[in-house]
């Protein structure tokens, strides 16, 4: 069952900006690497749609990441997410360095993360989220903890609470149905 503080729905209105981070959110947060060094990352197709239904209801998305792997950049495309931060190893300076870049506050951006580093950005941002795996320490300071996995539709159930919140999904679903 998901979790939400009490002014997590007049948080998720506000957001125009949502940021997730990589490993441990859109991924389960194993680590593949193959025989040569090279690494490998499975991501969810549900996940990916939420992210698309997302940008279609109006809030960008972006990717913020300490670690930089190809295959990061290659799904980034594929859903169509322009901002994409890899290997940062400061994520609240270089979440401070976009929403200025943005024109943007920081009640107006959310962030999904599930490590202790995602803390700065996590307390800093207007909608913080993390996946009910993340580590007890993080969850206390996340606004809404999806009852789904990391990398099994954490990021789908989160986009989905962001587009009911902004009364945006059910116009989004409609165009299904026609």
């Amino acid at each position: 069952m998901p979790t939400a503080a009490a002014d997590a729905v007049a948080r998720a209105r506000r957001v125009r900006l949502m940021l997730f981070d990589v490993d441990g959110v859109l991924t389960d947060g194993r680590l593949w690497y193959g025989p040569r060094g090279e690494q490998w990352k499975a991501f969810d197709a549900h996940d990916g749609h939420g992210l698309k239904l997302l940008a279609r209801g109006g809030v960008r998305t972006g990717l913020l990441s300490g670690r930089d792997a190809p295959a990061v950049a290659a799904r980034a495309a594929e859903l169509g997410i322009a901002l994409v931060l890899q290997g940062v190893e400061d994520k609240r300076a270089a979440f401070e360095a976009l929403l200025q870049r943005e024109g943007l506050e920081p009640d107006e951006a959310g962030f999904m993360g599930d490590e202790l580093v995602d803390l700065p950005v996590l307390r800093r941002c207007g909608f913080a989220c993390a996946p009910g795996g993340a580590p007890e320490a993080v969850r206390r300071h996340a606004h809404f903890v999806p009852a789904a996995a990391a990398g099994g539709g954490a990021v789908r159930e989160t986009c989905e609470f962001i587009l009911r919140a902004q009364q945006r999904f059910d116009a989004l679903i409609e165009e299904y149905l026609r």
